[in-house]
């Protein structure tokens, strides 16, 4: 076993002298160029070792800088669509001023037109108990208002005041179920009474059974209840029914959308029976 180390160390202090005379060979032998072959070689080694080390460098730096350039359009794409967002909510309140002017320009064109005395409101609530239909009105008892005036729109009739306070008033809707107007057909001037059902529809009752009425008769008011101006659209007729020669159902469809009112105008001038309950007074 001791030989055998021996020899074993023998060959390999054999292979470090060879190895260091090549080295010694190489550092003194030329290439072509000139350069120490020696040199040559560790240059080459080395060269392959920094081509490695910049190739790894500058893909590292590459993803860097596409990960950089991500996040910067990212916060970019971010910034854009809040300046984008900031823009549409300013077209949309564009649009509802232009909305609101036209609904104006049209309440006041209406007051004009009449020979009526009316004052403009803008409603401001709804009713919290879905029993009955009634708005508030941002105009009250200090600006004239008094139970039992009228009420309308431009497309025509809304309803009357039952509440005003000192500055604001509960408005009665004509679809209330405990609502009602005098009514007449403009076509053929058959009356009745439109009585409002807590829905978004008017029923037409107390008609005679010699009426003419059919679907699409304009439906307006005649000032019988003493409360509506006569002549104010109510609605149009959408269904018939008779039960042999009497109306048993009279459906009108109101010209007011009550869902969409924003402004109302309330009809200050008083009715004729009005003026004379003021004059007994």
């Amino acid at each position: 076993m001791a030989l055998l180390d021996i020899r074993e160390r023998a060959g390999y202090l054999f292979l470090a002298v060879v190895l260091g005379q090549i080295i010694l060979i190489s550092a003194q032998v030329s290439s072509r160029s000139g350069v120490p072959v020696l040199q040559a070689v560790t240059f080459g080694l080395f060269a392959e070792v920094q081509r490695g080390t910049s190739s790894v460098v500058s893909g590292f730096r590459r993803a860097w800088g596409g990960y950089v350039g991500l996040r910067g359009l990212h916060a970019e794409n971010e910034a854009l669509k809040r300046e984008l967002a900031a823009a549409q909510i300013q077209v949309q309140e564009q649009r509802a001023l232009a909305d609101r002017g036209r609904a104006l320009e049209q309440l006041l064109a209406m007051r004009d037109r009449s020979t009526l005395s009316m004052m403009a409101a803008e409603i401001i609530a709804d009713s919290a108990d879905p029993q009955f239909r009634t708005k508030t009105i941002d105009k009250g008892a200090r600006d004239g208002l008094r139970p039992d005036m009228a009420v309308i729109a431009p497309s025509g009739v809304v309803g009357r005041v039952i509440v005003p306070s000192a500055r604001a008033a509960s408005v009665q809707l004509l679809i209330d179920r405990n609502a009602a107007a005098g009514a007449i057909i403009e076509r053929s001037r058959a009356q009745g009474l439109v009585v409002g059902g807590g829905d978004e529809r008017l029923r037409m009752e107390n008609v005679s059974e010699a009426a003419d009425i059919v679907v699409g008769d304009l439906v307006v008011t005649s000032g019988i209840e003493r409360i509506y101006p006569k002549g104010f659209i109510i609605g149009r007729v959408e269904t018939v029914e008779k039960n042999g020669p009497a109306y048993k159902r009279i459906i009108v469809r109101p010209a007011v959308d009550f869902t969409s009112l924003e402004d109302v105008l309330v009809v200050l001038t008083p009715t004729p029976w009005h003026e004379a309950q003021g004059g007994a007074e």
